[in-house]
Order: C-alpha cells, then sequence, then structure tokens
C-alpha cells in the first residue's frame, strides 16, 4: 500500500489544488492532504477554518484524508507512513521552488520521494495568493473556489475591512 501526502497552506483552497488531489488520488492507495499551520508567511484563515475548507472538498472521497501538522514535510511525512509527497507545477518558474524543496527533502530523507503533478490547463493560473486578492477587492472567485470557500472569502473580508485587507499577500508560491 503506498501512501501519499499532498502538503501546503490552502489559504484557501481552490480548484487547481483539488486537481491535483484528486488526481493523485487516483495513483495511490491513499493520499494524506497536510494543511501546515506554521508557514513563514501571514495567512486569512486560521489553521482550523483552512482544515475544514479541505475536509468539505473531499468529504465524498475516502480515500483522501485531511490533518493539519507543524513540523517539517518530511517528518510529518514519515509519521503518517506516507513515502510521496505530491507536488503541484502551475508554470515553469514553480519547478526551480519545487526542484530545489525536493532535493531539500531528500537530503533530509532519502527514503521519501517527490511526485509533482502538472496542473490542468485551466487551472494554470490559479494560486491562493490570486483568489485572496480578487475576493479582497470584491471580485468574482466562484469558477476558482468551491460554493462555501467562496462564501468563507466573502465573510473574512466584511470582517477584515478596508483597512487591513492587504496585509495578508504572500508570494505566489502557495
Amino acid at each position: 500500500m503506498v501512501k501519499a501526502i499532498f502538503p501546503g497552506t490552502f489559504d484557501p483552497i481552490h480548484y487547481g489544488h483539488i486537481d491535483i488531489a484528486e488526481r493523485a488520488a487516483c495513483l495511490f492507495d491513499e493520499l494524506i492532504i497536510g494543511v501546515y499551520d506554521r508557514p513563514l508567511k501571514n495567512l486569512l484563515f486560521s489553521p482550523e477554518e483552512r482544515i475544514e475548507m479541505v475536509r468539505g472538498a473531499f468529504k465524498k472521497n475516502k480515500s483522501i484524508r485531511v490533518m493539519g501538522y507543524s513540523d517539517l514535510t518530511v517528518d510529518f511525512s514519515k509519521s503518517v507512513g506516507a513515502k510521496v509527497i505530491v507536488r503541484g507545477l502551475r508554470v515553469f518558474s514553480d519547478f526551480e521552488h519545487e526542484f530545489r524543496m525536493a532535493l531539500a527533502n531528500r537530503r533530509l530523507n532519502k527514503d521519501i520521494e517527490v511526485v509533482a503533478l502538472i496542473t490542468s490547463e485551466e487551472h494554470t493560473f490559479l494560486s491562493s495568493t490570486t483568489v485572496r486578492e480578487i475576493a479582497s477587492l470584491g471580485g468574482d472567485v466562484s469558477t476558482m473556489v468551491p460554493p462555501y470557500v467562496e462564501s468563507a472569502l466573502k465573510e473574512k473580508m466584511k470582517k477584515i475591512g478596508d483597512s487591513d485587507r492587504f496585509n495578508h499577500q504572500t508570494s505566489l508560491r502557495d
């Protein structure tokens, strides 16, 4: 039985993440989506909110589990018995970042393999940063995220208001 993890911050989860996870779930016996809770960036949603949004995306898929984690990804992989880390590649510039991360993870644990899946063409522009920025400006994200995520974004933006709206920007690596 081959178990894999798909790690990320998922702030918020979008259709690009969902596409990669569903495709990965077809390749492995079990896929654990690891929602990282201590990134070196500001997040819009709490770890609990992000975990719930991710769970909502996969509630009908019995081969996908969702868990939060706060340690090194390779340590999380080992703790859940996963031998594979799944990553998604949107555009060519993602490759360099993912390549370096894969080499670092390999240095930390030679028993963990990294598998990169190329995003589906219709999702190449999608990032959580893009979704957050569009939502913060009142734009329509309904084609980018599930309806419950769109609602959560609207609620969060109402709470934040105009004064703090742009303090939640991150790099394009999410």
